[in-house]
């Protein structure tokens, strides 16, 4: 069994400002399909589930914890100039520059309006935009980049492109979409998660179980009586593990 990788999920103090932050500096649209808490950006006209996008929710938290950038987003671009069109309208949309201590490098760190920390790649033979789409790839920062990717390739049946002491990367077996990769980086889980979503409703209970085989453990955040199971993987992650409609 194996499971797709959906959406990455924001907690955020404004879900509907955040989400169209996101929605106009990917080009996607907004919906409020799950209730007025949760804010989903997804392409336009996307008929899900799509290989080629990972989507991202924006769940309203009314205090959420200090970030701590363990999970960060990094945009594709065409061109240099494309890259530095991509960095003034995110600047106009409200995003601000950041120092992580990245030095002089060709991409460009910037935080979004609540202070989440994203990257502005310069173009990347690896990234290609008209492939990747808008998001280049879902980076994790964590200890162990081969072990993660072990784990999570087997959570969802990915494409291992790369595995060594300090860089690891998953694709969808498509060979479409963003990359899902891990760097050796200290750091502590933040506000950003992943979510694992079973084909059937009722597989959900196998696919816990068989995440547990693989290393991951319940978790809890305080999510109470709800229909997905919140779980923690070997590096003590949070992430959800949804249950589609029947």
């Amino acid at each position: 069994m194996a499971m797709r990788l959906p959406q990455v999920n924001f907690k955020a103090r404004d879900n509907v400002a955040l989400g169209q932050f996101w929605a106009d500096a990917l080009g996607w649209v907004t919906s409020q399909e799950e209730g007025p808490g949760v804010t989903n950006v997804t392409p336009a006209n996307f008929d899900w589930p799509d290989p080629s996008a990972v989507c991202i929710d924006f769940v309203i938290v009314e205090d959420p914890e200090p970030i701590r950038y363990r999970v960060h987003l990094d945009l594709a671009t065409r061109s240099e100039a494309h890259q530095a069109e991509l960095v003034a309208r995110l600047r106009e949309l409200g995003a601000t520059p950041a120092d992580i201590g990245q030095g002089d490098v060709p991409w460009v760190v910037l935080a979004d309006p609540e202070g989440n920390l994203f990257c502005v790649l310069e173009p990347r033979e690896n990234y290609p935009y008209d492939q990747t789409g808008p998001i280049a790839a879902v980076v994790v920062n964590c200890a162990d980049p081969r072990a993660q990717a072990r784990f999570w390739g087997e959570a969802t049946a990915w494409t291992t492109h790369a595995a060594n002491d300090d860089f690891a990367s998953l694709r969808s077996a498509q060979g479409v979409g963003p990359y899902l990769e891990f760097i050796r980086t200290t750091g502590e889980p933040g506000r950003v998660h992943l979510d694992l979503l079973p084909y059937r409703a009722e597989d959900q209970p196998a696919e816990i179980a068989r995440l547990e085989a693989l290393g991951a453990r319940p978790a809890d955040v305080g999510q109470g009586d709800v229909a997905w199971a919140v779980m923690a993987d070997p590096e003590g992650n949070p992430f959800c593990v949804l249950r589609p409609a029947s």
